[in-house]
């Protein structure tokens, strides 16, 4: 399958050369894109001089809308599926290839999980994944381990419906709001590296509204949107086998 990668970077010139480069010469096979969303450091200076694929946005839209620009190229492009990666280096590589062995199997998305066959660890900020996959349940009837983890792998029709829909946040409202109306969802068990270097957009305040707003969104804010389909495509409505798993 032809794959794209969409890197959004916001501030990230302390990583984006290590993950770019890891892309290039160990996973060459994988098309990929840097978005850089209006940073205010090196960010897109860095890309321009190491000769990196790069979209330079010059305004910060945050992660939705950079990663949505990331999609409709992807959808001008022909890319038969688009994954979303972290420019902080978290995100692992050598997951790509069994990601989207399962997408090949007839998935719409498949999201890299760090609790498929794993516990989550007690503390206050798994409560929150907690709290959200509860909710994904008892909304859709899917359980889904790790729904805040942000490598997720798309295929096409989801690419053109991400890229089509000025609404569409690559955030856990709305993967059950996909699940909800037929998209089929899988999980593949995956580690992920400690930031080395930045300083996440999380900390223990915006953790909790980012929870508070993800269970609001999923238990009332998706009964009132209106999906509206990508031209000339369409997600497939079924839903298939639930996989068993252990979270």
């Amino acid at each position: 399958m032809k794959l794209l990668i969409v890197i959004p970077a916001y501030n990230e010139q302390e990583n984006i050369e290590r993950v770019v480069d890891g892309l290039r010469s160990g996973y060459p096979q994988y098309d990929y894109i840097v978005v850089n969303d209006g940073s205010s450091d090196d960010t897109a200076a860095i890309c321009r001089r190491r000769g990196y694929r790069l979209i330079d946005l010059p305004v910060n839209l945050g992660l939705t809308g950079a990663f949505q620009t990331g999609l409709i190229y992807a959808a001008r492009h022909d890319y038969d599926c688009a994954m979303q990666f972290d420019a902080d280096g978290q995100h692992l590589p050598q997951y790509i290839e069994p990601m989207l062995a399962k997408l090949e199997q007839g998935n719409d998305i498949v999201i890299g999980s760090r609790f498929l066959t794993k516990k989550k660890p007690k503390s206050l900020r798994m409560a929150g994944s907690y709290l959200i996959s509860w909710t994904i349940t008892l909304m859709t009837g899917r359980k889904i381990c790790d729904p805040t983890s942000g490598m997720r792998l798309f295929n096409r029709p989801m690419v053109e419906e991400f890229a089509q829909n000025l609404n569409y946040a690559p955030e856990p409202d709305t993967i059950s709001y996909l699940i909800k109306n037929g998209a089929k969802v899988a999980e593949v068990q995956v580690e992920m590296a400690e930031r080395i270097a930045g300083k996440s957009y999380l900390n223990l305040v915006r953790s909790i509204s980012y929870m508070l707003k993800m269970m609001i969104s999923i238990l009332f804010v998706q009964w009132f949107r209106k999906r509206e389909r990508p031209r000339n495509n369409a997600v497939r409505q079924d839903q298939g086998e639930r996989e068993e798993k252990a979270c």
